[in-house]
C-alpha cells in the first residue's frame, strides 16, 4: 500500500522521524476496519482501497486570527524541530486505530495557540484547497487555548468534483481552565472524494467548547468526534448540519464523555438525504462514576426526501452514577405532509414548499454556528443542492 511505505516518511525531510516511524509501524500492523465492528457498522469502509492513494503535502492557507493568535505550521517551520512540540502528539501510538496512525505518520500540522487571558476577536480560517486524483492528504489542526482565553477556528475542506482523493484529517482541541473555543468544520469536497476524520476535544474546569460541522460534499464522508470533559464545571456542545444527495453518504460517530462532576454536554445533529443517498449517526453519552451532578443531552433528527434515501440513527447511554440528568432522542422520516399542505394551500409550488421546509429544518443548526455570517452562504448551498435533487 503506498500510504504505508516507510521511505515516504523518511525521505520527506519531515520533523520527528521517530514519531512518524512509530506511527507508520502501527499503521502497518493495525487491522483494516470492517463493518463487523460496531464503530464501523453501516459504513462503506469495505469500498476503500488504500492502494489507490499516495500521500501528498496538504495545500493549506491560514487567514485571520490577529495578533493574539500564534499560528505555527509545525511541519515546515524551523521551530518544528523543537522537542517541546512533541506535546502535540499522542503518547499511546501503539494503541491508535489505522487512520489515526496514518495521519500521525504523514501529518501536516497547523497549531493555533492562544495565551492565557487573550481574546482572539477575528476567526482563524484554515482552508485546505485539495486536488489530484489518487492523492491522500493528512492535515492535523491543534488548538491550544490558555486559561480564560477565547478563539474561533474555521476549517474548510474543498476539492473539485472529478478528483478521486482521500482526506484523513485530525482535530485536537485543548481548552484549559475557563477557556472558550469555537470550531467549525465545513466539508465542501467534490463528489468523488473520501473523508475519514477524527475530532477530539478536552475541556478543563469551567471551559466551554463548541464543535460544529457542516457536511455537504464528498462521496463518503465520515467524522468521529469525542468531546471529553475532564474539569469540574466544563461545558461542551456539538452541532452538525449534513445533507447528502445522489449516491453520497455522510457518517457521524460521536462521544460525549463526562469525567468530572457538574459538567454539561449538549448535541444537536440534523441531516437530510435525497435521491439514493445515505446517512448514519451513532452517538454515545458516557458518564463516569465520579461525574455526579452532570447533565447530557443528545438529539438527532433526519429527513428522508426521496423513496430511495436511507438514514440510520442510533443514540446510546452509558451512565455509571445516579445523580445526573440525561436524555437522547432521534427521528427519521419524511417531511411532515401538513407543513407542505399549509404552504401549498397558500399558493406555494410543491418544490418551493419542500425547499422552505428543509431550510427551516436546518435553521436551528445554522443559528448556532460560531461564524454567523457564513450561515447565508451555507443556506444557499443547501438550496442549490435541493434544486439539483428536484431536477434529477
Amino acid at each position: 500500500m503506498p500510504v504505508l511505505t516507510p521511505d515516504m516518511v523518511r525521505s520527506s525531510g519531515a520533523s520527528w522521524p521517530d514519531v512518524r516511524s512509530s506511527a507508520l509501524a502501527r499503521a502497518a500492523a493495525a487491522p483494516f476496519p470492517t463493518t463487523d465492528l460496531e464503530h464501523w457498522r453501516y459504513s462503506r469502509i469495505d469500498e476503500l482501497d488504500l492502494a489507490r492513494f499516495a500521500p501528498a503535502d496538504t495545500p493549506s492557507t491560514v487567514t485571520g486570527g490577529g495578533a493574539d493568535a500564534v499560528i505555527t505550521r509545525v511541519a515546515t517551520s524551523a521551530a518544528s524541530a523543537d522537542a517541546s512540540f512533541t506535546r502535540l502528539f499522542p503518547s499511546n501510538v501503539h494503541d491508535l486505530e489505522l487512520f489515526a496512525a496514518l495521519n500521525l505518520a504523514h501529518m501536516d500540522v497547523i497549531v493555533v495557540s492562544v495565551a492565557a487571558n487573550k481574546v482572539v476577536s477575528e476567526p482563524v480560517v484554515i482552508t485546505h484547497q485539495l486536488g489530484g486524483s489518487g492523492k491522500a492528504f493528512f492535515p492535523r489542526v491543534v488548538v491550544e487555548a490558555g486559561r480564560n482565553s477565547e478563539v474561533t477556528v474555521v476549517e474548510r475542506f474543498v476539492s473539485p468534483d472529478g478528483d478521486a482523493l482521500l482526506v484523513v484529517p485530525v482535530l485536537d482541541v485543548r481548552a484549559e481552565q475557563a477557556a472558550r473555543v469555537r470550531y467549525l468544520g465545513i466539508n465542501e469536497l467534490g463528489t468523488s472524494s473520501w473523508l475519514i476524520g477524527d475530532q477530539q476535544s478536552s475541556g478543563d474546569r469551567d471551559s466551554d467548547t463548541l464543535l460544529a460541522t457542516v457536511a455537504l460534499g464528498g462521496d463518503y464522508a465520515r467524522v468521529s468526534t469525542a468531546a471529553r470533559l475532564i474539569g469540574q464545571g466544563g461545558n461542551t456542545r456539538q452541532v452538525a448540519l449534513y445533507f447528502a444527495g445522489g449516491t453520497q453518504m455522510h457518517d457521524f460517530r460521536t462521544l460525549q464523555e463526562h469525567v468530572s462532576p457538574r459538567t454539561t454536554s449538549d448535541l444537536l445533529f440534523k441531516g437530510a438525504v435525497q435521491d439514493t443517498a445515505k446517512s448514519v449517526y451513532t452517538g454515545l453519552i458516557k458518564i463516569h462514576k465520579d461525574a455526579k451532578g452532570s447533565a447530557a443531552f443528545q438529539t438527532n433528527r433526519n429527513l428522508t426526501l426521496s423513496h430511495g434515501a436511507w438514514a440510520e440513527s442510533v443514540p446510546n447511554l452509558d451512565i455509571e452514577t445516579n445523580d445526573v440528568k440525561c436524555s437522547h432522542a432521534s427521528t427519521v422520516g419524511p417531511i411532515d405532509e401538513e407543513q407542505l399542505f399549509y404552504l401549498e394551500s397558500r399558493g406555494v409550488r410543491p418544490d418551493v414548499a419542500q425547499r422552505l421546509v428543509v431550510l427551516g429544518f436546518f435553521d436551528e443548526v445554522l443559528a448556532q454556528l460560531p461564524v454567523g455570517e457564513l450561515a447565508t452562504s451555507l443556506r444557499a448551498q443547501v438550496s442549490r443542492k435541493l434544486a439539483i435533487g428536484e431536477q434529477s
